[in-house]
């Protein structure tokens, strides 16, 4: 699970928001200075539950780092909609890489962790368990924190040009809503369309359409799960679309309902939360 809360407490990424923070709590922590070129924040999940819930999640264009009692791991970017069981008590505690964070900490392609959840041990060795150990045998989130840290720094490679730049160009993907297209892009980086999506793929693990893509419709279900009225044809217009039903199907397609089916959901679980 990867959820992910910006500054604002805005809740892009988390699904019916209202309805998951009634069944877990969850914190993020600002990382180390000198870490926050790569990374977006750390964050804590806790949950004590009398019967299993499944939390559905949108993912970021990012790794996470996860330590948990039922098996750490580092998270690749996921492609599609995820679903997180949570059962019992427990608690996560993670980092959330920024998009090409994790590169500089293994130096392969990213591509190859898209879509996969690789056992911590197979990328830090002998590490892993030791953090694990300092993580999980204290309460402690902020020195769960610190310990995660201190792994990075000892795991952290050289500087890269291409991946500063790739980097800079992916945040500029994601924020940036004059930029529709992967074209766009390429003209601000000054490079062609093919030699930008193969720089993607090696530092971030996906092209830029993809992230163009994500980043508009967790946009968009954030302004739904807001409970704020929305006017769709405005909005798709505000993010790129050519019309109304290009935002609709894209959204499904991304999401799994369309926006009014979870409008709805959300609006429910927002009136039962009170």
């Amino acid at each position: 699970m990867s959820p992910s809360i910006p500054p604002g407490g805005r809740t892009l990424g988390i699904l019916n928001p209202a309805e998951g923070l009634k069944r877990f709590e969850l914190r993020r922590h600002a990382p180390a200075p000198d870490l926050a070129a790569l990374v977006d924040w750390h964050w804590v999940v806790r949950w004590s539950l009398p019967a299993p819930f499944e939390q559905e999640i949108l993912p970021h264009p990012c790794v996470n780092l996860a330590i948990q009692v039922n098996g750490s791991i580092v998270n690749g970017l996921g492609m599609r909609r995820e679903v997180s069981r949570l059962e019992g008590t427990g608690r996560v505690v993670a980092t959330k890489f920024k998009p090409g964070g994790f590169f500089p900490f293994v130096r392969c392609p990213m591509r190859r962790l898209v879509d996969r959840a690789v056992p911590l041990a197979e990328v830090f060795s002998d590490a892993a368990s030791a953090l694990e150990r300092d993580v999980l045998d204290q309460p402690d989130d902020l020195l769960g924190v610190r310990a995660i840290e201190a792994l990075l720094r000892a795991h952290r490679g050289p500087s890269d040009p291409g991946l500063d730049e790739a980097m800079t160009l992916a945040a500029r993907a994601q924020g940036d809503r004059d930029i529709h297209r992967a074209e766009d892009l390429a003209r601000i980086a000054g490079v062609s369309v093919r030699t930008l999506h193969r720089a993607f793929e090696r530092y971030i693990g996906v092209g830029p359409k993809w992230i163009i893509r994500r980043s508009r419709v967790q946009e968009a279900a954030e302004r739904v799960a807001s409970g704020a009225s929305v006017a769709w044809a405005a909005l798709a217009t505000e993010l790129g679309y050519h019309d109304q039903a290009h935002l609709i199907r894209d959204f499904k397609a991304q999401v799994g309902f369309t926006p009014a089916a979870y409008a709805a959901r959300c609006a429910a679980a927002a009136a039962a939360r009170g």
